[in-house]
């Protein structure tokens, strides 16, 4: 009779733990047919050139690019465009570096241990082979405007790059990016171009795949352009500053060698990097005057002197003031490789330097101009308008 007294509980009891057990089978089922969110949308598994899987989490700094990359010649102009839109997307990057102090801005750039600096020596292969040895993305960006009594072009530009694609080709590296310069030719009057160029040949020999990236002269905060045209100093030059380029932002620059190192698809291309109006520097020497509303002065000085006296300094100095082949590239237009690819090819649009110049010069202006800001279309037109009388006494 107990049994049976209790029977009703115990009934009730079982159904109970049923009809959980159906809840919560019902639930799992219905939890793993839902997608979860993470991984559905913040996570991809791209696979390289040669097999290698890599892991990519959105986040940010914090992310996980999954690509380790070796930036050579990071701590110039245009190495911390590209460290930095690397190591912020959460990529790992080696830098490798001659001088402690030059390397230092490049830390903060991505997070706490996104980007690994390696001592290196351009003659050292042992230490070359140790910066790439771990990548998947090797960019070369090494070069020198003038000789120095250490490394003259030649060392720089082909013996430098000898070594670092011999290492690339040694370890397999999925990609690698050759950064060469404007208006390369085997005959230039410009030892500079003309070391350019074998450089350039000597990567596509080692490396078939080597993508070569030619940019044209680049603006931005910390450039040789803008810059030199605004400072208080004397701008000299032998040309009458009529050579003819198409300038390119250097931002620009970075996002492009970024999308051709994790695009499979631009192995072994070349690319004609500039802008889209081309000016003489005297054009842009003007845009520069009308921005700082000031006026630099200019001097132009033969050829003939400007070369030999150049390079004189440049042995007796020992801070960088120009040499003879930079004389001889300001009679050297521009011209563009007709069967290289541009930006249209990577989507994308690069800016003209007439809207950047206000944001990169406003520091060279007066006080009482400083806030003042650029004129719009409408209000240059009304300034053509009349004649001020003061400003032509």
């Amino acid at each position: 009779m107990a049994g049976l007294q209790t029977s009703p509980m115990a009934l009730h009891r079982h159904l109970c733990r049923t009809s959980t057990l159906t809840t919560s089978a019902l639930t799992k089922r219905a939890l793993s047919t839902t997608p979860r969110r993470h991984e559905q949308y913040n996570q991809d598994i791209a696979i390289t050139r040669t097999g290698k899987p890599i892991i990519r989490i959105a986040g940010g700094r914090s992310g996980l690019g999954g690509h380790t990359a070796t930036v050579f010649g990071a701590t110039g102009f245009l190495g911390r465009y590209i460290v930095n839109r690397l190591a912020r997307s959460g990529n790992t990057v080696v830098v490798p570096y001659r001088e402690e102090m030059a390397k230092r801005h490049l830390k903060v750039a991505g997070d706490l241990g996104r980007v690994v600096f390696m001592e290196m020596d351009l003659r050292n292969t042992t230490s070359i082979e140790e910066s790439v040895r771990h990548s998947d993305i090797v960019y070369n960006l090494i070069g020198r405007d003038y000789p120095t009594k250490n490394f003259d072009f030649e060392d720089v530009h082909v013996e430098g790059t000898r070594r670092i694609a011999n290492a690339v080709a040694k370890y397999d590296v999925d990609r690698f990016i050759q950064v060469s310069s404007h208006s390369v030719h085997p005959e230039s009057p410009s030892e500079f171009s003309r070391t350019k160029y074998r450089g350039e040949k000597v990567a596509r020999e080692i490396f078939p795949e080597t993508s070569i990236v030619r940019p044209a002269p680049m603006f931005g905060f910390e450039d040789r352009l803008l810059h030199r045209l605004a400072s208080v100093a004397n701008v000299f030059t032998s040309n009458n500053m009529q050579e003819r380029f198409w300038p390119v932002h250097v931002i620009d620059v970075g996002a492009a060698l970024e999308r051709i190192g994790q695009d499979d698809s631009t192995a072994g291309q070349t690319y004609e990097l500039y802008g889209p109006k081309n000016y003489s520097l005297k054009e842009i020497s003007e845009l520069v005057d009308r921005e700082i509303i000031k006026e630099r002065r200019h001097i132009n000085v033969p050829k003939r002197i400007m070369g030999p006296a150049l390079d004189l300094m440049n042995k007796a100095l020992w801070w960088p003031v120009g040499c003879k082949d930079m004389v001889e590239r300001e009679f050297m237009d521009q011209f563009i490789d007709a069967k290289a690819k541009t930006f249209k090819d990577l989507d994308m649009e690069a800016g003209d330097i007439a809207a950047f110049t206000f944001k990169y010069l406003q520091a060279y202006r007066s006080s009482a101009y400083y806030d003042l800001p650029p004129m719009t279309e409408k209000e240059k037109r009304e300034e053509k308008k009349y004649l001020h009388v003061l400003d032509d006494q």
